[in-house]
């Protein structure tokens, strides 16, 4: 099949917010002349109707028909969503990789918000903000007590507006103000560094609209510094997702040409579609950034490291490089995203996202709800894992949907992992001593990014530390088909 005929417009992948989508226009229903349940819609007019009138006050009509359709379709499963206006237009910025904000990558750390990174020429990156910063304010709202997400959408805003931003620098032991001028923002969602003589690390932070082009051109940019690389590491942890044909672009810089990357399986028949190392499943325009790529990518020594974290395009790309054992995959069992949503635009400013297909690695896998199983499974630090138990993965997400290949059963050793997990963080928590608190992880790609040095030891042959507790997560069964 022809990868542009069968697929309309454009496909994403993400963990929650993105997922494998495609974008069709206008919205058609699939089976128009199914009956309708009459009996059902008669009693949602009458809902309606009696909300209308005898609500205590006066209620938006349409506001009703919105949260109408927003729980019908939310019933469905964790990845099917009605966009309104705001969450469209953030769906697209997450995919575009483009934003109005002050441009910087951003964690959490004792309740505050930790600059990981400034992006290079952001308003940020001019005003002086550095890795390591903490924000104790965003104007006159204090950091302390909001959730990541909140604390972000504080610091996007309107092209030309500012923002003041409160400065913890633990280096100099002082806080300051910073005030920004907000403006559009191109993420970077590819880092590259020599890590030592012969040995790369690339990290793919999202699948976005610039991820090959920027991929191609870090790639070149290392073989420059280190003509003769001995070995690279495919950093995907925490890789939410992002654009399917980024993923199968990605995926074909490594392997041979029109290998099956990934393959797609549902009732409509766009849903049934394979994807292939060529440029005509991920070329734009005619347009191919990996056709001078060094040779040497084909054959490099590959490690990818994957984590909880990795999903949904991140998890085609390690199940397309293990398949083909083209890479050996170390971390731990990724997030299982492994659905497909397709998003048929309703009118100028809405859409519906809604669950149509699984996806397939190349030998047949679905991955939904399970994830990729590493081939060697690593701790996140010397010490060991000690909350990795406690994180979310699509399996722990209510209503999703099951992987279609055989009975999914209860896995008590998870559900023991978990209750050790919360019980060491409740001591660590109530502990008087707080020095023993858990530290924050090392960032990635720095000297001290335990799992990067043991995928280092591997390319070199070396002894790799193991994990000695990690086992491999079975999917339960609180599921819907």
């Amino acid at each position: 099949m022809g990868a542009k005929t069968k697929v309309a417009g454009w496909i994403a992948l993400g963990a929650v917010a993105g997922a494998l989508t495609t974008m069709q226009l206008p919205a058609t229903g699939q089976n128009p002349s199914a009956d309708l349940p009459l009996e059902e819609l008669q009693q949602l007019a009458a809902v309606f109707g009696m909300v209308k009138t005898d609500y205590v006050e006066p209620v938006d009509e349409k506001k009703l028909i919105t949260d109408a359709i927003g729980g019908m379709v939310a019933g469905l499963d964790p990845h099917s969503q009605f966009f309104d206006k705001k969450t469209f237009k953030e769906f697209r910025e997450g995919t575009s990789g483009r934003f109005v904000g002050v441009g910087i990558e951003i964690g959490m750390e004792d309740g505050l918000v930790k600059v990981v990174s400034p992006i290079e020429g952001s308003p940020a990156f001019r005003a002086g903000i550095k890795s390591g910063d903490l924000i104790t304010k965003i104007d006159d709202s204090f950091v302390k007590g909001l959730t990541l997400d909140a604390a972000v959408k504080k610091m996007r805003g309107e092209p030309s507006t500012k923002v003041m931003l409160t400065i913890f620098r633990k280096a100099e032991s002082r806080s300051f103000p910073v005030t920004i001028t907000r403006e559009e923002i191109r993420m970077q969602s590819v880092r590259s560094k020599i890590v030592e003589p012969g040995y790369a690390w690339l990290r793919v932070s999202q699948f976005q609209d610039r991820t090959v082009t920027d991929f191609a051109s870090k790639v070149t940019e290392l073989y420059k510094q280190e003509p003769n690389l001995k070995g690279m590491v495919l950093d995907l942890r925490n890789d939410p997702g992002g654009l399917l044909e980024a993923s199968v672009a990605i995926s074909a810089a490594f392997l041979p040409d029109d290998v099956t990357v990934v393959s797609t399986n549902g009732q409509i028949a766009e849903s049934k579609a394979v994807f292939k190392a060529s440029p005509e499943f991920y070329a734009r325009r005619g347009s191919d950034p990996l056709r001078r790529l060094p040779e040497g990518i084909k054959s490099v020594p590959l490690v990818v490291l994957v984590n909880e974290g990795s999903a949904s395009a991140s998890e085609i790309v390690a199940g397309a490089l293990q398949d083909h054992r083209r890479a050996t995959i170390m971390g731990s069992q990724t997030f299982g995203k492994g659905s497909v949503q397709t998003v048929r635009q309703l009118s100028t400013d809405t859409a519906l996202k809604i669950t149509t297909a699984r996806y397939y690695t190349p030998n047949g896998r679905s991955i939904q709800a399970t994830g990729i199983v590493p081939d060697i499974w690593l701790d996140e630090t010397a010490e060991g894992n000690i909350f990795a138990a406690l994180r979310t993965r699509e399996a722990d997400l209510e209503k999703h949907i099951s992987s279609g290949q055989g009975e999914e059963v209860k896995d008590p050793a998870r559900e023991k992992a978990r209750e050790q997990a919360l019980k060491k963080l409740e001591e660590a928590n109530n502990a008087a001593d707080k020095d023993k608190a858990p530290k924050p992880l090392p960032e990635f790609g720095s000297a001290e990014d335990f799992p990067l040095q043991q995928a280092l030891n591997r390319l070199k042959g070396k002894t790799v530390m193991v994990s000695r507790t990690a086992i491999e997560r079975k999917v339960e069964d609180t599921t819907v088909n």
